[in-house]
């Protein structure tokens, strides 16, 4: 993740450091990885991940029915089926991201609790 950070644009590195340390402080057991391409973590099965790109960052939340819940929240941000898209130089907002981590969490945990039972 480290040469990720490093080799994309400073205003963008900046951006996804924030982010990066966002998680890292809601879930810091998760495993950091790259996966396709971009960087990610798993907690019970993949958690988030979050990328950069010429003209936005992209927040992949990895749950279309999460980004249903938050809908609201997410108004003005451009989204797709899991993602979250946004300018490099406006951030989403520390305490949405925190909202949105949080809720992952407990969405993979009630999945891996699912599967033990099973």
């Amino acid at each position: 993740m480290d040469s990720y950070l490093a080799d994309i644009p400073v205003e963008a590195r900046v951006t996804l450091e924030k982010l990066r340390n966002v998680i890292r402080e809601i879930i810091p057991e998760a495993e950091e990885v790259i996966s396709y391409q971009i960087p990610a973590y798993k907690y019970h099965g993949m958690l988030v991940g979050f990328a950069a790109f010429k003209n936005h960052c992209g927040f992949y939340l990895m749950s279309p029915a999460l980004l249903k819940t938050f809908s609201d929240q997410l108004k003005g941000y451009d989204t797709s089926t899991g993602t979250i898209r946004f300018p490099v130089n406006k951030p989403l907002p520390t305490a949405l991201v925190k909202k949105l981590v949080r809720a992952r969490v407990k969405e993979n945990e009630f999945h891996a609790e699912q599967a033990m039972i099973s």
